[in-house]
């Protein structure tokens, strides 16, 4: 399948060119602004890394323009010597709006992922007098209330600092739940709050205006439903003057859809095709959230062969590479055995791979960040190692670590939508140099994404 695009669907009353471009801090949280754009109408492609002039033309007629990062698993320090080079190259697309993605439930520290300090960075490249931020995400269960995020899990809404997994998350917990103070933490700029009353008043407009300022202040925009969200598209579409820098999680792809259609700007796409039905698929989890613990324990029941890799043999070369070739192999078994393997590296964050996983490192005389990044590797030897010695057409990858890992050792380029198939997670079609990846299908998965039955929707419709 190649990408999909429908170009008629939006009005010459929008300017020429690119509308968006944007750097995604990790490579699940990606695809959303990729999914957000696409099913609405507006051609969009994700690099998964900086792309040369040739796929430049290639890709010369998209919309939207997106460059899939690690930021969310890096220091400040790192930010400051890689985001700069980033953002100037997607800057050179001519988009109108900047944006750094986030993910929908704020994922950052002052010593990770920093937030705060891409902003600083970010803003350096507009003469703006405001930097907008949408987090909330109707779509994706993702609310914003006086400040205040609250994210859903299994139906239910939890404040985040109550969240089961966000609260306990072991690398970047949330602790505050009012994303003013907690991004207060990662930044001296100055940070403002457009609320809900506000922004359900339809008085966006006059509230902005009376905090912009030379200080180019970070401007938070409740969201919790449609009005909310297209009200924010519409306060940041309107006021973008000569470009604007947003941090902000795919809320805002949403929110500037929202805005559009209401505005006649843009005419609503039809559905995304649905997943068409494969008969395997390989898989590999890096994640340690409890959704997709419970996504494993239901593959495991439902036919597909679920094998764990031992974390504890990445802290040595010569371990890790037997340790890659032993779930290489049972891998392998199963797929000639007409099942689907699922390679994972743990189950949910109280899984004693990863309650211990900080002590095993510090024993072993390595940092935290060198072993984590390990086990990534350690799942991308086994995607790439099932790649090439199958002959199957579509993987799926959950975790925002293991996806950047395994894009680099597959040699992805970039990717478009072929299909939908989970809110914040469709199914996408690689493109690569290389002719083995090019057209393979591909699913990425952050941690709190999809059904407990998610694994089984990537093999497809059965209807």
């Amino acid at each position: 399948m190649d990408a999909i695009s429908s170009p008629t669907l939006l009005s010459d009353a929008l300017p020429p060119g690119a509308l968006l471009a944007y750097y995604g801090d990790d490579f699940t949280g990606s695809t959303d602004v990729l999914e957000a754009f696409t099913a609405s109408g507006v051609p969009t492609v994700l690099f998964l890394r900086p792309p040369d002039e040739g796929w430049v033309r290639r890709f010369a007629h998209m919309r939207c323009v997106g460059l899939a990062g690690t930021a969310r698993g890096q220091s400040p320090q790192w930010m400051r010597e890689n985001l700069p080079a980033a953002f100037k190259s997607l800057r050179a697309f001519g988009a109108p709006i900047l944006q750094f993605k986030v993910c929908s439930t704020f994922d950052s520290s002052p010593e990770q992922g920093s937030i705060g300090q891409a902003i600083d960075l970010g803003t350096r490249f507009f003469d703006a007098t405001w930097s907008p931020m949408v987090i909330g995400a109707p779509r994706l269960k993702r609310y914003q209330a006086f400040g205040h995020l609250f994210a859903a899990v299994d139906g239910t809404v939890h404040r985040l600092d109550r969240h089961p997994t966000m609260s306990r998350h072991p690398v970047t917990p949330m602790t505050e739940s009012d994303l003013r103070l907690h991004l207060s933490r990662q930044t001296t700029r100055r940070i403002e709050l457009i609320d809900l009353v506000e922004m359900q008043a339809g008085r966006g407009a006059a509230a902005r205006q009376a905090l912009s300022g030379a200080d180019q202040p970070v401007v938070m925009l409740d969201v919790i439903n449609d009005d909310t969200l297209s009200e924010a598209g519409r306060l940041i579409w309107d006021n973008r003057g000569e470009g604007l820098f947003s941090a902000s999680s795919s809320g805002l792809a949403y929110a500037l859809v929202s805005h559009w259609q209401r505005a006649g700007l843009l005419q609503a796409a039809p559905p995304l095709p649905r997943t068409p039905r494969v008969p395997l698929i390989a898989a590999i989890s890096g994640s340690c959230s409890p959704v997709t613990a419970a996504q494993i324990e239901w593959a495991a029941r439902h036919g597909f062969a679920t094998i764990r890799l031992n974390v504890d043999a990445v802290f040595s070369d010569a371990q890790q590479a037997r340790e890659i070739g032993r779930a290489l192999n049972l891998a392998v078994q199963a797929v000639n055995a007409g099942q689907s393997p699922l390679v994972y590296s743990a189950t949910g964050p109280d899984d004693p791979a990863v309650t211990g996983f900080p002590a095993a490192a510090r024993a072993s005389g390595m940092a935290l960040a060198e072993a984590n990044a390990r086990v990534g590797a350690s799942l991308a030897g086994v995607m790439r190692g099932l790649v090439e010695r199958t002959t199957l057409q579509r993987i799926a990858i959950a975790g925002g670590d293991s996806s950047g890992a395994v894009a680099s050792a597959l040699d992805m380029a970039a990717l478009t939508v072929s299909a939908g198939l989970a809110p914040g997670a469709p199914l996408c079609r690689i493109w690569s140099d290389s002719a083995r990846m090019d057209g393979v299908e591909v699913v990425l998965k952050g941690g709190q994404m999809g059904t407990v039955d998610f694994f089984g929707k990537v093999l497809g419709d059965t209807a």
